[in-house]
């Protein structure tokens, strides 16, 4: 059973973390292990990379063509999407070293070839990006595997979306759909968080999260409050590093905070029975108020509204009872500011 199912079992608001290290390794394996291991540190459920087959990916004009960008690793796109991309070597000693941290580790497969790679390392699920929305081809093949598919929706309208999920769905049971903006960063007012509940009432057999790119981590919480169980962040060691990805990215302490918040979200949402709790009963008896005498009363007197007041602390009769005093006979003196109780009153009988 992989971790969408654990999420679909385990219940009770559990949620799953995902340090999104991309390309943020820049081409080293040493990077990436430090990646992984603050990851683990700061809470993470698992690290992803992403896997490209550049040359079977990209036309030849594109791979061919002069790369001059800032973040740029090589002199041509091919040859800088590839001194960014990790062979089988790197993949089984990340995949060892994941596993001696005890955290989940796999990956994007943005073609069908990068699917085959990630099923022989032995990769425990497997990732379709936003822009492959569209390639049912990609989908069909992922989902064969039996690892469980996790699918991002930036860009994509609800038919494509759920096109998306009849293709996955008709060859695992095991997936999910994660709501998406495809802009890095993502403005704040572009978000749309309330896909989450739309997709939960569309998609119920589907676990619902959230991949954000926009800064800071707030947004993760209320994804979470709105339904959201697999939350997806970008993830690096220093935002100041060269790549287009590291300055949307979570540093290790944001990651921490973002999985403590989230934990703590988690617990706060509690029960949906409203009730009194045993822990407010000294804040609520210091501050609530108590029928007390407004002035001396006499035995034999006849209360009125006139003769009660109502004053702190609150351990005695509460103002929306005090009514049942009216109108009865007091059985004892009683001094000014003395608590009232029912059975200070001789009895109807």
């Amino acid at each position: 059973m992989g971790f969408i199912e654990d999420l679909k079992t385990e219940g009770d608001g559990a949620f799953h973390v995902i340090a999104e290290i991309g390309h943020n390794h820049q081409g080293s394996l040493e990077k990436c292990m430090a990646l992984f291991d603050a990851a683990k540190r700061a809470g993470a459920h698992s690290v992803k990379l992403q896997k490209r087959d550049n040359k079977s990916l990209y036309t030849p004009s594109v791979f061919n063509e002069t790369y001059n960008s800032t973040n740029a690793y090589a002199d041509t796109y091919g040859a800088h999407r590839e001194a960014l991309e990790f062979g089988k070597d790197e993949y089984y000693a990340l995949k060892k070293y994941a596993e001696s941290l005890d955290i989940m580790f796999w990956s994007t497969a943005f073609d069908i070839p990068s699917v085959d790679f990630l099923v022989d390392v032995g990769i425990p699920a497997i990732k379709i990006a936003s822009g492959d929305i569209r390639s049912h081809h990609l989908q069909e093949y992922a989902a064969s595997t039996g690892l469980p598919v996790v699918f991002s929706t930036g860009g994509a309208t609800m038919l494509q979306v759920q096109a998306a999920h009849d293709v996955v769905s008709a060859h695992t049971s095991e997936f999910a759909i994660l709501q998406c903006i495809a802009s890095y960063p993502a403005p704040f007012d572009q978000l749309n968080l309330n896909v989450i509940p739309s997709y939960m009432q569309h998609f119920p057999d589907a676990v619902i999260g959230y991949s954000g790119h926009e800064n800071g981590i707030a947004m993760s919480n209320v994804a979470y409050v709105l339904g959201a169980r697999v939350i997806e962040k970008h993830f690096t060691l220093d935002r100041t590093m060269k790549g287009t990805d590291h300055a949307f990215s979570l540093e290790p302490e944001g990651m921490r905070k973002l999985v403590r918040d989230l934990e703590r979200t988690r617990l706060a949402m509690g029960s949906s029975v409203k009730e009194p709790l045993d822990l407010e009963l000294p804040a609520v008896t210091k501050m609530a108020k108590k029928a007390v005498a407004a002035r001396d009363l006499k035995a034999g007197e006849i209360l009125h509204l006139s003769d009660i007041e109502f004053r702190s602390p609150g351990n005695g009769i509460a103002p929306d009872e005090a009514h049942r005093m009216y109108g009865r006979v007091l059985a004892r003196d009683v001094v000014c500011y003395e608590d009232l109780n029912f059975v200070d009153f001789i009895s109807a009988d």
